[in-house]
């Protein structure tokens, strides 16, 4: 049987079926041909993998994201991070990372915080005498950082799929959200400083204030949005529900940028993209189904714990396995499929389950950016009109960098545990 899982699985992703369509198949054929189940049992799994009050926050933090994406909080954020570091040798370029690391925290997206913030940037920083290549590779790479900081889309997946907690996933990220920010920032000062990249700006009297008055009603929003899941005001599926009126309510009323044709556009966008995940997270629940009722995870981790004795060396292992399979499939689909297998062996090694998502987030960020299949390459064409190839090499330095964070991540846990632990 297991033989046939994986030579249909394998069969289907060659043909590029649908990564959704290929677990629900192999699901099906399964059901029908080697277990004495009937056919109705996979279309409750389908139902009960929707059951769950948790996936709410998808739809909400996507259309949020959407919402700032087409109005004014982007552009605001942009500004007020030029006027705190533009004097800086990259200072451009480390605005554009700070204001990513914001619209970060408050969309939980990574296809909005490259559309939001590199449609402004890129523009901005290559008529400044920046690089093509390198304007180009900083917007798109940083914008990973969109599922990294809380909240976000692939981190509720992760919690609902190996039942750990969302907040404090949520707080496990943000150390190591800065950590690579942190990362990206020093490369681009070095780099700027060699090539004499710098930008002055001077601003007349008061609007500096100005500035920081308008940006402060995007500022204020991932202190609402975080600050009340963490001092327990509200859980993580209210918190994208405030997210979205918080949205609504600056963009119609304080920037007045947000017009019924615009949030109508809107919305047929994020009704897609979520009807999307969510057809991906049923089949996914069905598929990890099939695999729990067969003990796959448990044959899977004594097959890894009699082949690989050290705990790092696994860790290693599942690091380059994931960045292979994110040259070849969607790499969010992956993690939650996947996960679960390795759920036993994690056990067995004793890796703690936040630390091991936070290592998959960024897993998922690199997946984002791999040649030929990464959305972040997708969403910088559209931007620049720049093709795969070139948005693909523009990324290779900034992907070594985000590799560095994840082997800091990996092999240092307290990265990711130190905040939920004294919090």
């Amino acid at each position: 049987m297991l033989v046939f899982m994986a030579f249909l699985f394998v069969a289907l992703l060659l043909i590029s079926t649908p990564v959704a369509i290929v677990m629900l198949g192999v699901t099906t054929a399964t059901v029908h041909f080697y277990l004495p189940v009937p056919l109705q049992a996979v279309v409750q799994q389908l139902f009960n993998g929707m059951d769950n009050f948790i996936l709410l926050a998808i739809p909400f933090f996507i259309l949020s994201g959407n919402i700032m994406a087409r109005g004014s909080i982007s552009k605001k954020l942009v500004e007020v991070m030029q006027l705190m570091v533009g004097h800086l040798p990259g200072g451009m370029a480390i605005a554009a990372i700070l204001a990513c690391i914001f619209f970060a925290a408050i969309s939980g997206s990574s296809p909005a915080t490259v559309i939001a913030i590199g449609s402004i940037m890129i523009p901005a920083l290559i008529r400044h005498g920046y690089d093509e290549r390198f304007s180009i590779g900083l917007l798109t790479s940083t914008g990973s950082l969109g599922i990294l900081i809380p909240p976000s889309i692939p981190m509720v997946l992760y919690a609902l799929v190996m039942n750990v907690s969302v907040g404090k996933l949520f707080m496990a990220g943000i150390v190591p959200g800065l950590l690579i920010g942190a990362i990206l920032i020093a490369y681009s000062f070095i780099l700027a400083s060699r090539h004499g990249w710098k930008t002055t700006v001077v601003y007349a009297k008061g609007e500096r204030w100005r500035l920081l008055c308008s940006a402060s009603w995007g500022i204020a929003m991932p202190v609402i949005i975080l600050g009340g899941i963490y001092f327990g005001i509200f859980t993580p599926t209210e918190a994208s529900a405030i997210a979205v009126i918080y949205a609504l309510f600056v963009e119609f009323f304080i920037y007045k940028d947000m017009d019924m044709k615009k949030l109508n556009e809107v919305l047929k966008e994020s009704v897609i993209l979520s009807s999307v995940l969510l057809f991906i997270i049923a089949c996914a629940m069905t598929f990890i189904w099939l695999l729990t009722r067969e003990k796959l995870p448990a044959l899977a981790a004594e097959f890894i714990v009699s082949h690989i004795e050290n705990k790092y060396l696994f860790l290693l292992v599942i690091n380059i396995f994931f960045i292979l399979v994110g040259c070849f499939m969607d790499i969010v689909s992956a993690v939650v499929v996947i996960s679960p297998i390795l759920f036993i062996a994690l056990q067995q090694y004793d890796i703690d389950l936040i630390h091991f998502g936070i290592m998959m987030i960024v897993n998922i960020e690199l997946g984002f950016l791999t040649f030929p299949f990464g959305l972040n390459l997708f969403v910088a064409m559209g931007i620049t009109g720049k093709s795969l190839t070139e948005i693909g090499r523009s990324v290779l330095p900034f992907m070594g960098l985000i590799l560095l964070g994840l082997m800091m991540i990996t092999y240092i846990p307290e990265i990711s545990l130190w905040l939920t632990r004294i919090l």
